[in-house]
């Protein structure tokens, strides 16, 4: 018998979260309250359907002719929350010689979290917001973990995807992007930042679930804005990719 864990879902043909065709197993549970989130349903710790580590792995290996070029992929919710259960599904897609990405937000301590990171091949690491007082009223928690984890990244010669949602209002603002542009550029762990424009796709769950859901008014960024943004970041020779242009 294997690790115990919660999941909310399975996406047997990913393309969005990591490289190449990817399985990606969604965690259940989350700490932070993203305004934007569009899996509200994540957050709840222990909801979701409890799933043994080794029933895992056995799925995973029956897809392997579809994710050979691609790999598994670890999303949620948070998987760091569940830190038992992510680390023994990356350990053991390992020695099935099966490329992980891991999709976090690296809001745990890494007390707890640099052994999991240590067992994917690859991390995406969700920056929230380059400003702290921002990232608390964007999530409800600072990004004080977070920007510990790409230093621990970094540390470990650990390959990151940086990914940032662009939400007019907040993390659209020139101002702070040449901020968290000037940052990232002294990363060399950073093999690609993904810069993801604000979308409402969401927010059905929200009122399906009674949650108040405060960006009902927000428009989607501009294509001259996103334009912008791209080239704030390629100036500092970051490798950047502007997801839905």
């Amino acid at each position: 018998m294997g690790v115990l864990g919660h999941i909310h879902s399975v996406e047997s043909f990913g393309t969005l979260d990591g490289p190449g065709i990817r399985y990606v197993l969604f965690l259940q549970g989350c700490a932070l309250r993203c305004l934007y989130c569009h899996n509200p349903d994540t957050w709840e710790c222990g909801g979701g359907k409890q799933i043994d580590s080794d029933d895992v792995i056995s799925d995973i290996l029956t897809y392997r002719n579809f994710i050979q070029t691609g790999g598994v992929t670890l999303s949620g919710g948070e998987p760091l929350l569940q830190a038992q259960f992510t680390q023994e599904i990356l350990l053991k897609c390992k020695e099935h010689h099966i490329h992980t990405a891991l999709d976090t937000a690296g809001s745990v301590p890494l007390s707890f979290s640099a052994p999991v990171l240590d067992a994917a091949s690859l991390i995406l690491l969700d920056i929230k917001s380059i400003d702290d007082a921002q990232c608390i009223v964007l999530t409800g928690k600072s990004n004080k973990e977070t920007l510990l984890t790409l230093d621990y990244c970094e540390k470990t010669k650990k390959p990151v995807w940086i990914r940032h949602v662009l939400l007019p209002g907040y993390t659209l603002d020139f101002a702070l992007l040449e901020k968290l542009a000037d940052y990232l550029s002294g990363f060399t762990c950073i093999e690609l930042v993904e810069l993801l424009p604000f979308h409402k796709m969401g927010e059905f769950k929200w009122k399906s679930m009674g949650l108040p859901y405060t960006l009902g008014d927000t428009p989607e960024p501009k294509r001259n804005e996103l334009l912008q943004v791209r080239q704030i970041f390629e100036s500092r020779k970051l490798n950047c990719l502007l997801k839905d242009l």
